[in-house]
């Protein structure tokens, strides 16, 4: 019924947006952003019905529900309306991060107004000179006589840092005290509103903080990508001093698989568009067709595996999503030693979900515009607005090479190798079980592509010892290979939970024939790419060194 209902939101408010909001974008004037006609009023009803509350505490005015069914109506919106979705995508980070972290009056004061939607938030990380390596942060917070801070500097690629949805905006900033030590370990973590709330939470007067720029983008255009200067803007202090990238991170990790879910839901859209497109479109005759005067285009062999591939990554991902969202909700239980499990398969799975889905939600959106022909080149049908929106989620939250790395530098071969060893050994469970029939061969190659996942890791952990560069020539790969075991992982339960409801014989046989297909379709053509990415992987990094003269400048 939730999903349903916002589906119909989605639909009926977002999706004739889409396309409007990106040929009219966000505009800048004097400080002050207003986002695409429309807009504005959509996010008024959405904050009408409810939707904001939707996964938030109770005792914070939220309506709990699983994780995964928030992660599933997040999907859907996004589908309709990626740009739209970015004003609210920070939100739930920001007030899970406020909620473990900042002191009962800042929780007071703050969560319960974004859980309604009358504030928004942000994070505030990268600097014109830094961007991932946040080493190189300069935004200092000088401490106040009573109590607060205040905050200098400049912020930038800040998405929502400013719009005209609501009367307050809620930046999370990383800055430094004045005795920080150097480097990541030297970083606070503040909370800095546009307007500062009184003690009754009337807000009062606006805080030196100044939306000097947005960005002109390649895609997402109706979102706000800001600049942002704090001239001494007064804010709160969450965590303790000097851990404010610790803090950060619960927000960061929940971004990124929020970032994971909008690979899903352009490649879910992709496949739909692509769909109809290819039983319209007439064009050639499919072997042994005596069809008039022409074939439609879903009869031709190619464009079906276009589509097939679509349809795994969209289908598969979802999956991977649901599996991390399952972990979601044993982490913040309150069963402590299930916890520590949730958080270690949590560091495992999210970087494979963020880096992996993002990359191949490229794809999809890629063939989208191939299924399409010259229709897909031109704005008329929408397909290349997908794949300019999607294009920067392999870049937000963190590039696929820092997931890469993230994964196989400070996990793999670190504290989660363990992890690791025991997600392979539920994989090879599953394939130790009696298949269900027709799916014999499917279990036989996840069950050899599972051992080539270790074997591949414990290489690469001998070779890492004398080789300082393997980890970064070869991350990217190692990244990818995890990601077509893992997929293939939930293809496998796909295929066996559908082979069992087809001998019960019900109602929905159809689904369920379709979704045996796509696994046998992952299992052929999407599986043994894993190969190629074995195959740079041992490969290890010679042809990245000794390259200067094949990377030299031009000379003037």
């Amino acid at each position: 019924m939730i999903l349903e209902a916002i589906g119909k939101f989605a639909e009926r408010e977002l999706l004739p947006l889409n396309s409007t909001g990106d040929r009219e974008g966000a505009r800048w004037d004097n400080g002050s952003v207003t986002t695409p006609s429309g807009f504005k009023q959509a996010y008024e009803r959405f904050v009408q019905a409810g939707w904001t509350r939707l996964g938030h505490p109770e005792e914070h005015g939220g309506q709990p529900v699983p994780y995964a069914l928030k992660l599933a109506g997040d999907e859907i919106l996004n589908s309709a309306n990626q740009a739209w979705c970015i004003y609210t995508h920070l939100g739930d980070g920001a007030l899970k991060t406020l909620i473990r972290f900042a002191e009962r009056d800042q929780v007071e004061a703050i969560v319960p107004k974004l859980v309604s939607g009358e504030w928004t938030g942000t994070m505030c990380l990268t600097e014109p000179q830094c961007g991932s390596d946040l080493n190189l942060l300069r935004t200092r917070a000088e401490p106040t006589e009573n109590g607060r801070y205040r905050i200098h500097g400049s912020k930038m690629f800040i998405s929502s840092g400013e719009h005209d949805w609501t009367d307050n905006i809620v930046h999370l900033v990383l800055a430094r005290l004045p005795d920080a030590p150097p480097g990541t370990r030297g970083i606070s973590l503040f909370a800095v509103p546009k307007r500062l709330p009184g003690p009754d939470g009337t807000l009062g007067a606006i805080n030196n903080v100044h939306c000097v720029s947005i960005e002109d983008k390649m895609g997402l255009k109706a979102s706000a990508t800001c600049s942002m200067a704090f001239d001494g803007a007064e804010g709160w202090m969450v965590g303790p001093p000097n851990r404010g990238l610790n803090c950060m991170f619960l927000f960061v990790n929940k971004s990124r698989l929020g970032v994971a879910v909008q690979g899903v839901a352009q490649a879910e859209a992709a496949y739909q568009d692509s769909l109809a497109y290819a039983h319209e479109r007439l064009a050639g005759r499919a072997p042994g067709s005596a069809r008039e005067p022409a074939d439609a285009l879903v009869a031709h062999a190619d464009v079906r595996r276009m589509l097939l591939t679509q349809r795994a990554v969209a289908e598969g991902g979802r999956a991977l999503a649901y599996l991390c969202a399952k972990w979601v909700e044993i982490a913040d239980g309150e069963d402590a030693a299930a916890h520590e499990e949730a958080e270690q398969r949590l560091a495992l799975l999210t970087p494979i979900a963020k880096g992996v889905l993002t990359e191949l939600a490229g794809e999809a959106t890629d063939l989208a515009i191939q299924i399409h022909g010259g229709h897909g080149y031109i704005k008329e049908t929408g397909v290349e607005q997908r794949a300019r929106d999607i294009r920067i989620a392999r870049i937000y939250e963190g590039t696929t090479a820092i997931q890469a790395m993230d994964l196989l530098g400070r996990k793999v071969l670190g504290p989660q190798r363990a992890v690791l060893g025991r997600f392979i050994d539920e994989i090879q469970v599953l394939c130790a079980r009696a298949p269900a029939a027709g799916n014999e061969r499917m279990v036989q190659r996840l069950q050899a592509a599972a051992a080539t996942w270790r074997k591949v890791t414990d290489d690469i952990a001998d070779k890492a010892r004398s080789d300082a560069h393997l980890v970064g020539a070869i991350a990217v790969d190692y990244l990818m290979l995890s990601g077509y075991v893992t997929l293939g992982y939930l293809w496998a339960q796909a295929a066996e939970v559908s082979a069992r409801r087809l001998a019960d014989s019900g109602s929905d046989a159809a689904f369920y024939r379709a979704k045996r297909q796509t696994a046998q379709f992952y299992f052929d053509k999407l599986l043994p790419r894993m190969a190629v990415h074995q195959a740079c992987i041992e490969a290890g990094s010679e042809a990245m060194l000794n390259v200067d003269d094949a990377l030299r400048l031009a000379e003037a």
